[in-house]
C-alpha cells in the first residue's frame, strides 16, 4: 500500500450510515486536488489525513486514491488550522472565529484548546456560552477519534466501528474490551464469526464463558434459521 497525506477541501458525497465517503483533497506535489475514496467517518473540510492505500483509475471519475486505512493528524499550518477549526468540526467555531483564534495564538492553537481552553476568552467577542460549546464539542471528537483507533487496531473495519459508535457512544471502548461477543447481540450485521475474530486478537481464550455462551446463541440461532 501507498501512503498519502493530504488536507480535505471538500466533501462531494458521504454515506452517514457508513461513513462511506468521496472527497478532493489538496496534496503536496498535486497542482490540481486529487479524489479520496473510502470509510472515512466524521472527517469534515479542513481535516488533516495520512491514508494507506492504493492509486485507481475509475471508468467514469478518473484517477482515485483508495484508503484503506487512515488516521487524522492535527495542521501544521496556519492555513490548515484555520480551515480546520472553521469548517464545522468543532461547534461553537465558524470561520470568523476561527481567523480570530489562530490570530491570536498562531501554531499553539491547538494545543491551547487541548490544554489551556479557557485562555480562548483573550479572543475578542468569545465568551462563557462559547467557550464550553466548543470545549464540549472538542471533547466530542476525541472521543469518536480515541474509539476509530482502537477499534481499527483490532481490525474492525471504518463502516462497524461507525455502527458501534453509534450504538455505545463514548462507552464503546469499555464495552468491547469487557465483552466483545456483545457485539454480536447489539450491532446489526457483526455476527458471531466477526466477534470471535476481535476477541481473540483481544486474547480471549477459546474457553472463555462468554465465548461459550455467544457460541450457543449463535448455534441455536443458526439451527433455527435451517428449520431445525
Amino acid at each position: 500500500m501507498q501512503k498519502l497525506r493530504c488536507v480535505v477541501e471538500r466533501i462531494t458525497y458521504q454515506n452517514p450510515e457508513n461513513g462511506y465517503s468521496v472527497m478532493r483533497v489538496k496534496v503536496k506535489g498535486y497542482d490540481e486536488l486529487v479524489t479520496l475514496v473510502g470509510n472515512l467517518l466524521e472527517v469534515p473540510a479542513g481535516s488533516v489525513l495520512l491514508c494507506e492505500g492504493d492509486w485507481k483509475v475509475d471508468k467514469r471519475y478518473g484517477s482515485q486514491f483508495v484508503a484503506q486505512i487512515w488516521e487524522e493528524v492535527m495542521p501544521a499550518t496556519l492555513y490548515g488550522i484555520e480551515k480546520y477549526l472553521g469548517s464545522g468540526l468543532v461547534k461553537g467555531i465558524g470561520p470568523k472565529f476561527a481567523q480570530l483564534i489562530v490570530n491570536r495564538f498562531g501554531l499553539d492553537t491547538i494545543e491551547i484548546i487541548e490544554t489551556d481552553i479557557e485562555r480562548l476568552y483573550e479572543v475578542p467577542g468569545i465568551g462563557r456560552k462559547r467557550v464550553e460549546k466548543i470545549a464540549e464539542s472538542w471533547e466530542k471528537q476525541k472521543d469518536i477519534k480515541n474509539v476509530m483507533l482502537f477499534l481499527q487496531g483490532y481490525g474492525v473495519s471504518t463502516a462497524y466501528a461507525a455502527k458501534i459508535y453509534r450504538q455505545y457512544g463514548k462507552e464503546s471502548i469499555d464495552t468491547v474490551k469487557t465483552n466483545p461477543y456483545k457485539l454480536a447481540d447489539d450491532i446489526w450485521g457483526i455476527g458471531f464469526k466477526t466477534a470471535d475474530t476481535i476477541a481473540s486478537k483481544m486474547g480471549y481464550e477459546k474457553n472463555d464463558l462468554r465465548r461459550l455462551k455467544s457460541g450457543v446463541t449463535y448455534t441455536l440461532s443458526h439451527m433455527a434459521e435451517e428449520g431445525n
